[in-house]
């Protein structure tokens, strides 16, 4: 593994070697599961098994008629059932949930517009009477997070593709348990990470991956989202209990997924190793205290994590749900040509000669100390918007979920499955961008120290190159 000696040697500074009990090398080697080298933890990555394969461009055979059946329908799963009955060539099957009146208003979604009613299933294990039907190519998980894994894996276990709300897993072992089961059954396991599919986002990709910003140096994401109207009101309290119990980014894949896409990763590209850093539990703890009535917090207020990649790159990611602060889902990309920032505010930086022949308006002066204007920016952004939103855009924003993009990943994903093509994330996403909450984990209880990031392809990550949406 390639080191930054600058990036390790700021990480070892700011690094306090007494973190909850384990702290010297010694200590951490004997710990098992993972070891010590260089300085670097590096967990154990398990062997590929007896019959896995590789799901690198994985494409399974056509479903002209996807039949779904929706496992959780809160606030985000019946809101995906809507979007549902607005595409074409799909029959939802089934609804479960463990609240009635939440599967009583997704019949009527389905009855409003014209689609028969589904069959109901309510209770802690009725998943698995949904899992185990044979008329199912699809499931939709959209439960608690602590309970995606143990849904996804018997999906998978019983022929279904899985799509699961994000983040796909917790833990390190969960990521390798949906890698391994993923690659053994030969279903597809796509994460529902929503921000790939952003207008800016995807616009931005397209024009990264043109060269539009020269080769790219460094990237920032973030989810910044007080999330004090939401504390109250989820199910048996399971999102305070969550972040009271954990520590780290425990909500990286908004801010981290699109910088991925970005950056090719395991498309000839891949993650090497992170630090992270996080402030005391201070307003979180309050939270913790005011709507759960924990005495004790593990989430510090602020969790900032500095990825370093194969190619030399910096990342930086920063997760923050308790303070009073504007809602920001940083993503921004720094070229050797160009620049792309959204939140605060959205904008381009170019260079002279760095866009297309034919996209400035004529007499064009760039600045590259400063943003293009809105008039340039609207250019631009048309003349390299992505296949996908000029085919789909127009439907994605009458339909809605968060500006459209989650109705394009609804239509991305059943359309691939409709034409056998290889979805546009994989496991392998689901897994990369998941394991940052617990590798973040591992770094702060560890005062900070590098962790190694698994290589969940197993040395695949090369073999392609460049991020492709697949169309028929």
């Amino acid at each position: 593994m390639k080191l930054n000696r600058l990036f390790f040697a700021c990480a070892a500074l700011f690094a306090v070697f007494v973190v909850q009990g384990c702290c010297s090398d010694s200590c951490c080697e004997s710990h098992e599961g993972y070891k010590i080298e260089d300085g670097i933890i590096v967990f154990d990555e398990p062997e590929r098994g007896p019959g896995q394969e590789s799901m690198l461009a994985f494409a399974a055979e056509p479903i002209p008629v996807v039949r779904v059946g929706f496992v959780g329908i809160g606030m985000r799963g019946s809101a995906a059932v809507q979007r549902f009955t607005h595409l074409q060539g799909i029959e939802v099957k089934g609804l479960c949930d463990l609240v009635q009146d939440n599967i009583d208003k997704c019949q009527k979604m389905l009855t409003d517009a014209g689609m028969a009613k589904a069959d109901e299933y309510i209770g802690e294990e009725d998943y698995k009477k949904l899992c185990e039907r044979d008329d199912i190519d699809l499931i939709y998980i959209s439960t608690p997070c602590t309970m995606h894994v143990d849904v996804a894996l018997y999906a998978m276990e019983h022929g279904k593709h899985v799509a699961v709300e994000v983040p796909a897993a917790i833990t390190l072992d969960e990521c390798w348990q949906l890698v391994d089961t993923s690659e053994r059954t030969r279903r597809h396991c796509m994460m529902l990470e929503n921000c790939i599919y952003d207008f800016f986002e995807l616009t931005t990709m397209n024009m990264a991956h043109q060269g539009v910003f020269g080769e790219i140096v460094h990237a920032e994401g973030a989810y910044i989202h007080n999330l004090g109207p939401y504390w109250e009101g989820s199910y048996k309290n399971w999102r305070v209990k969550f972040n009271m119990s954990n520590r780290g980014d425990l909500y990286p894949t908004h801010g981290f997924g699109p910088i991925c896409m970005a950056l090719n990763i395991h498309r000839g590209n891949k993650l090497n190793y992170l630090v992270s850093m996080d402030t005391k539990a201070a307003n979180s703890a309050e939270v913790g205290k005011k709507f759960g009535g924990f005495e004790e917090c593990k989430s510090g207020d602020h969790t900032i994590t500095l990825i370093k990649t194969e190619k030399e790159q910096t990342i930086e990611v920063h997760y923050n749900v308790y303070s009073p602060r504007p809602y920001n889902r940083m993503y921004q990309l720094t070229g050797t040509k160009g620049f792309a920032n959204k939140y605060p505010i959205s904008g381009y930086t170019f260079t002279e000669g760095s866009l297309k022949e034919g996209v400035l308006p004529e007499g064009t002066k760039l600045d590259e100390h400063g943003f293009a204007s809105q008039e340039v920016m609207g250019a631009v952004m048309q003349a390299y918007k992505h296949p996908i939103h000029q085919e789909i855009e127009e439907m994605a924003k009458k339909v809605g979920g968060h500006g459209g993009m989650d109705f394009v990943m609804d239509y991305r994903l059943i359309y691939c499955l409709q034409n056998g093509l290889p979805l546009d994330q994989d496991v392998y996403d689901a897994a990369e961008w998941s394991c940052l909450i617990s590798l973040s984990a591992a770094s702060l209880e560890n005062g900070s120290r590098p962790v190694a990031i698994p290589d969940f392809t197993r040395g695949d990550w090369n073999k392609l190159q460049g991020v492709k949406f697949y169309t028929k």
